[in-house]
């Protein structure tokens, strides 16, 4: 039950910037309120080579999304970033990667 609880708070940051898409329809003001939690969570917990982690999601999952909107795989509707995705996409990835690195480690245990 322990392992549930903390798995849950560990998703509780993209639980939260996932929920402020639809609301906050700026999407360079999301991208800031997204640097925001991602900060603050950090400044909670972080491990080591998280940081690693968030950019290798970061980046790598951009250069994807990339490659998926330019061969008509996939499109959004909101492109405030190169003209292909919203700009606050590549922080949710790179968060995302931590969390799912978090949560394995917490499987693991």
């Amino acid at each position: 039950m322990r392992k549930v609880l903390i798995g849950f708070l560990e998703c509780v940051p993209i639980l939260l910037m996932i929920g402020l898409i639809k609301p906050v329809e700026n999407d360079w003001i999301l991208a800031g309120v997204f640097v925001l939690i991602i900060l603050a969570s950090f400044f909670i917990k972080k491990e080591r080579h998280e940081g690693r982690i968030f950019w290798l999601g970061f980046l790598g999952m951009m250069v994807s999304e990339y490659i998926f909107v330019s061969t008509g795989v996939e499109t959004f509707q909101r492109n405030s970033l190169l003209g292909v995705m919203p700009v606050w996409l590549p922080f949710l990835w790179g968060y995302g990667f931590v969390v799912i690195k978090r949560i394995s480690h917490l499987m693991g245990r």
